[in-house]
């Protein structure tokens, strides 16, 4: 049926909805509330299970959304998510069962990141709805605050006023393990976290263990191979196995796998925070203060500038040592093709088995990694590789992020029709609820609820997802973070890195040109939304530029660390950890699980 986007004429009957459309109401059939109790209990006993909750517990959940929904029972509504496995078993079958279950009808697509991000700028510009609600990374939570953008100002606001009777008891916000990076300085919520997976260290744990490896690695280098603490350490194993080993099992191997192709997704790898694991910005958790891992200087909750001369850090020393390292790395280390790779081509490549590790990783994934007949798979079903945490660069000091965690937020404009997007705000909930997030989880392996974590069902898949539990498991976990509220526009900001750092990769440019490119622009957007004063007293406020002398000087001044200044020795001595010792002493510094 095709429906506009108009609210619902309330006070249905229990067994229809009328939807307005222009002047006229098409009547849509939906099933009564027996026949939604019915279709419940069916969805909790054949596809929610395992689950945190009894079945009880999640009939009683399933009754409160049946109740909640009655008002847009029979409506349509569309959202649209990035390509993700997590998003695929809600397209597929949480949509198919929340329509059962609700009788409201969700249309939910799935397209490329690039395209999303495009897309949601050009509704937030335009005021004109295109989706009804949307799956958005918690990497805009400096964007959409700042546009002022989200219904009734913030979900926070939303929940607590025109959606409060619509809103789960057994929400349970506290038990997300993203809700922190869903937050804005404001201490309100903007979204709700839906997905989120980190990127990590992986690399082949059986190689690493043959001891004619090992040996010959410890005659070269003089220390053992293991996980890589710092990047000294990873590009001696790179080395090591694409120039010393060669070839295992008569098939050339290679000590790297990266993607440059000129392309979106070439700006994830770095907004990503590859800066960040090379030590680029300020120490604090989850961003940098007063510079972020973007490079960004916020002041007083207004950002300030991106190049070094405004007190940022985009075109620094340790932003410079990143993309020349990321360069070097490309074309010494990894597969020749992988210099024309995009992020879903290059994901693939080491389940294919012949890379023996990748400095960062995307944990997204995991579920593709583990197929049965792929190379790097044991017969019993354990993987051959492993994930830990990703090495750090000479600029890293501890108190600094070291890598990047993404979380998916569902996330609701306020420009589409007010009972759209509260219908919406139902099926967001529905996506995460308590009776459905440990099977999602389980089947995407993208973890988002702290029970969920320490289900009894999560530590019997440990063992065949290379460490992932472990690390969910592992306070190391909150090093991990996605981008933070320095960044003042997002969609239009993301854009300028790939553009710029391209230009290092192909070898038009230098990568501190490419650097103090990307830093300029940064600065061009930031100045040109200062100027529109469309962010009010939130937007940027740039400071003038000045001698990156001045800058050095304050920040040993002011007890930062960002920006710094070039080292005499960006390759310290390699430091590597056994995984196996490692996993031991994650162990050692859990806390005792929750009881759910």
């Amino acid at each position: 049926m095709d429906v506009k986007r108009r609210d619902v004429l309330k006070g249905a009957a229990a067994t229809t909805a009328a939807v307005a459309v222009g002047s006229a109401a098409i009547i849509a059939p939906t099933p009564s509330y027996a026949q939604k109790v019915d279709a419940a209990k069916k969805w909790v006993d054949d596809e929610f299970q395992p689950s945190t909750l009894s079945k009880d517990e999640q009939m009683a959940e399933m009754e409160w959304f049946i109740k909640a929904s009655a008002p847009f029972s029979g409506m349509e509504v569309s959202t649209v998510s990035e390509i993700l496995s997590v998003h695929d078993y809600e397209s597929k079958v949480l949509t198919k069962a929340f329509a059962d279950i609700t009788g409201i009808k969700v249309n939910h697509e799935l397209m490329n990141e690039g395209l999303l991000v495009s897309k949601i700028a050009v509704e937030i510009a335009s005021g004109k709805p295109i989706y009804d609600f949307w799956m958005n990374d918690s990497d805009h939570i400096g964007t959409h605050p700042r546009f002022n953008d989200i219904i009734d100002g913030s979900l926070t606001d939303f929940m607590n006023g025109d959606a409060k009777d619509i809103t789960s008891p057994t929400l349970d916000l506290k038990d997300f393990i993203g809700i922190d990076f869903a937050t804005y300085v404001d201490g309100k919520i903007y979204g709700l976290p839906d997905q989120q997976f980190a990127n990590l260290y992986w690399f082949r744990y059986d190689w690493f263990q043959r001891p004619d490896i090992k040996a010959g690695f410890k005659a070269k280098y003089g220390y053992d191979l293991g996980v890589p603490v710092n990047w000294s350490a990873y590009e001696d194993i790179a080395d090591y196995f694409t120039n010393e080993v060669k070839q295992i099992d008569g098939e050339k191997v290679y000590g790297h796998m990266d993607y440059g192709k000129k392309d979106p997704s070439l700006g994830w790898r770095f907004t990503d925070a590859w800066l960040s694991m090379a030590g680029n910005g300020d120490k604090g958790l989850p961003n940098g203060k007063p510079v972020d891992e973007w490079g960004i200087r916020l002041e007083n909750g207004r950002p300030v500038g991106a190049s070094l001369s405004r007190g940022g850090d985009a075109n620094g020393p340790a932003a410079v040592y990143a993309l020349t390292k990321f360069v070097e790395w490309l074309k010494k280390y990894a597969p020749p093709e992988a210099s024309g790779m995009d992020f879903l081509e290059a994901g693939a490549v080491p389940g294919q088995g012949h890379i023996a590790q990748q400095v960062f990783w995307y944990s997204a994934f995991t579920h593709a990694s583990t197929v049965p007949t792929l190379p790097v798979m044991n017969p019993d079903g354990t993987p051959k590789w492993r994930m830990a945490p990703s090495p750090h660069g000479a600029y890293w000091k501890e108190g600094m992020k070291l890598g990047y965690q993404d979380v998916g937020l569902w996330t609701l404009l306020k420009f589409a029709p007010r009972e759209k997007v509260k219908a919406g705000w139902i099926y967001a909930q529905f996506c995460t609820a308590k009776t459905v997030t440990l099977k999602k989880s389980l089947v995407s392996l993208h973890l988002i609820r702290e029970s969920d974590i320490w289900a009894d069902a999560m530590t019997q898949m440990a063992p065949k997802v290379g460490g992932l539990v472990e690390f969910y498991r592992s306070p190391a976990r909150k090093l991990w973070t996605p981008t933070g509220v320095n960044v003042p526009d997002y969609p239009r900001m993301a854009q300028v890195w790939w553009q710029n750092v391209s230009k290092a990769i192909s070898g038009e440019q230098t990568p501190q040109e490419a650097m103090d490119g990307l830093a300029h622009d940064m600065d061009s957007i930031m100045e040109r939304l200062e100027k529109s004063g469309v962010q009010g007293d939130r937007g940027p406020k740039m400071n003038e530029p000045k001698d990156p002398e001045y800058w050095y000087e304050q920040a040993i001044k002011d007890g930062n660390t960002a920006p710094q200044r070039k080292l005499a020795n960006e390759k310290p001595q390699g430091v590597t950890v056994d995984y196996d010792e490692l996993l031991k002493t994650w162990k050692a510094q859990l806390p005792a699980p929750k009881k759910t």
